[in-house]
């Protein structure tokens, strides 16, 4: 028998009345009902009502802990009277009368409340994540998480994929984010870098002969923190298949993420085949390659309609390579003058000069931009814009990328004002991102997404088609506007692989030896191969309807990239920057004198 217990706390219920017990926990709540005295005692499956009275020999022990201190107690199980009883607490039927009552550790002056539910600022939560932990919503995020991960790998598992780690010590490579690198000790001026993912180990994976591999895969970058993104680690679901088109990729994680959404979370999920949307269509009409497809709104291309109207403010945008976009809302005719005001106060804030509109009802047309517009062209846009019965019709006219970026923002700027969003889980796929896109900077082609992935019509595709035009293999899984997963169909042919780096300003000397072991590897067997990587931690975030990534991982670091509990990163001694041979060149406010 357990010396500390012979039941959990959140196990015992009316069946158990006339049992003796022993549990041990925290102490979550006491309360004083002068010759009563309630503990609620908490450990990792529940909380139970234990009760003392004055005449027992421990009523004064009882007296002086303190919450979060952590006892033993004995003692029979009974009943509570029927006016006690708390039908919102699974043990709230019984309580535990005391018998027994052990101190087995004392608690100082708590820095924060475990019990209470009132905010408390994220740096006193981070520092003492432990003390955060115990409270129920993030203890409970937590268990969500383990079994999120246990359901994945039982699925992954059932159709017929193989676990196995990759390295964390590993080279660098360059994957669109800063590494983290770690000195050598055994090669002097050599270093290490953590992996931003497993992205070359598991393509050598499928070249050393495994068909499906997977693994809840530790990825590691230095970058800035965001609500749905931790800085430094994070975890994905990473797998790779062999001989497999796009469409095997999406049919084999397809079953696994919908069943997951559906098993741990109430809301509807949508069904698959997920919908899926080319990455121009997702910037026309939802603004951005992440649409949340739980808001209705559209945005439509009517460059063509004004640009042969009167308005001369659209007319010459159009003229110098500028568009116009249209969204049109339903029943927004309704709305009073300040919702309008309102709307391009905003608008402004954010640097726009405001939104232009037109009213349609009772069969006319009025706003700002109306009297622009002749009969003809009016019918053209309600019909262009889908508009079927009265509403308006919302402008953004810019330069191309401008125009979509504030009218994604609009969209959902609308939706949200007007409660248009249904609840729920939308997931979608964008296909067909561009291989390349050209860096207004430097004025160069850079890779748009993966270097890896397959351009679409291989080498042909790579000789004669402007780079800017070519597409390539490479998809994202979206859910609620949020970014789950990138993944690729790869380019396994060595020599597709140089001409597609070549496009993009590397020398074939630097991809054979910055990517030396896939390179390889391609030279002496490769097959067709792609996978996908679904974030763990966004897809938790999600379930778990949190609205900061931090929320559902255990320890995670500040917005600063500091884990103020460890405090980390710090400086190390003398004697250690010695044995890897390394001098510290600080900026002077970071001087260590």
């Amino acid at each position: 028998m357990n010396i500390y217990r012979t039941h959990y706390c959140g196990q015992l219920k009316a069946s158990d009345v006339g049992k003796s017990v022993k549990l041990s926990g925290w102490v979550h709540k006491k309360r004083d009902h002068g010759n009563l005295l309630f503990i609620d005692l908490r450990d990792h499956y529940g909380i139970v009502q234990c009760v003392t009275d004055s005449s027992s020999k421990f009523f004064a022990d009882v007296e002086k802990i303190r919450n979060e201190c952590i006892v033993t107690v004995e003692g029979d199980v009974v009943k509570r009277s029927p006016e006690t009883i708390n039908e919102a607490n699974p043990t709230g039927h019984i309580e535990v009368k005391v018998k027994e009552f052990t101190v087995m550790s004392y608690v100082d002056n708590l820095p924060m409340s475990v019990s209470s539910v009132s905010d408390l600022s994220e740096e006193i939560r981070l520092r003492y994540r432990f003390l955060d932990l115990r409270r129920e919503k993030i203890h409970n995020n937590m268990v969500l998480r383990s079994n999120i991960i246990a359901g994945i790998r039982e699925k992954m598992r059932r159709q017929g994929f193989l676990e196995i780690n990759t390295p964390i010590l590993t080279a660098s490579s360059p994957e669109g984010a800063r590494d983290f690198l770690v000195p050598s000790r055994l090669h002097p001026g050599c270093f290490y870098a953590l992996p931003q993912a497993p992205q070359q180990f598991k393509q050598l994976l499928m070249v050393a002969g495994f068909d499906k591999y997977f693994q809840i895969a530790p990825c590691f970058r230095d970058e800035d923190s965001r609500a749905d993104r931790s800085p430094g680690e994070f975890y994905q679901l990473d797998f790779e298949m062999a001989f497999v088109t796009q469409d095997d990729v999406f049919n084999a994680i397809e079953p696994v993420i919908y069943e997951i959404f559906s098993e741990y979370s109430s809301r509807n999920v949508s069904p698959y085949p997920f919908r899926r949307i080319s990455y121009e269509d997702a910037m026309l009409h939802y603004g951005n390659d992440k649409p949340d497809l739980r808001n209705p709104l559209t945005l439509e291309d009517v460059s063509n309609i004004f640009a042969s109207s009167t308005f001369a403010v659209f007319v010459n945008t159009v003229q110098m390579g500028g568009v116009v976009r249209a969204i049109a809302v339903c029943g927004a005719h309704k709305q009073p003058r300040s919702f309008f005001d309102k709307l391009n106060d905003w608008a402004r804030e954010n640097g726009m000069p405001g939104i232009g509109y037109i009213t349609f009802s009772e069969n006319s047309a009025k706003g700002p931009i109306a009297k622009f517009l002749d009969e003809s062209q009016l019918h053209q846009l309600r019909e262009k814009v889908n508009l079927k019965t009265d509403g308006v019709v919302f402008f953004v006219c810019d330069k191309k990328k401008i125009a979509n970026k504030f009218g994604g923002q609009l969209r959902q700027k609308l939706a949200t004002d007007l409660n248009l969003c249904s609840d729920g889980f939308e997931f979608c796929w964008v296909v067909d991102f561009p291989m390349y896109e050209l860096n207004e900077e430097t004025s160069h082609i850079d890779f748009s997404h993966n270097p890896f992935s397959m351009p679409q019509g291989g080498m042909e595709a790579l000789e004669q088609t402007d780079p800017l035009q070519v597409k390539a293999y490479q998809y994202d899984i979206v859910c609620n506007g949020i970014e789950l997963s990138s993944g690729a169909i790869r380019n396994h042919k060595p020599d597709v692989m140089l001409k597609a780096f070549e496009i993009a300003g590397y020398a074939p000397e630097t991809i054979k030896e910055k990517f030396k072991g896939m390179f390889s590897a391609f030279q002496l067997g490769a097959p067709p191969h792609g996978g996908c990587a679904p974030g763990i931690d966004r897809m938790v975030m999600l379930i778990a309807e949190e609205p900061n990534i931090r929320e559902v991982i255990a320890f995670p670091l500040n917005q600063q990239a500091q884990d103020l509990m460890m405090n980390a990163p710090a400086y190390v001694t003398d004697k250690q920057l010695k044995e890897l041979h390394i001098k510290l060149d600080l900026p002077r406010k970071f001087n260590l004198e």
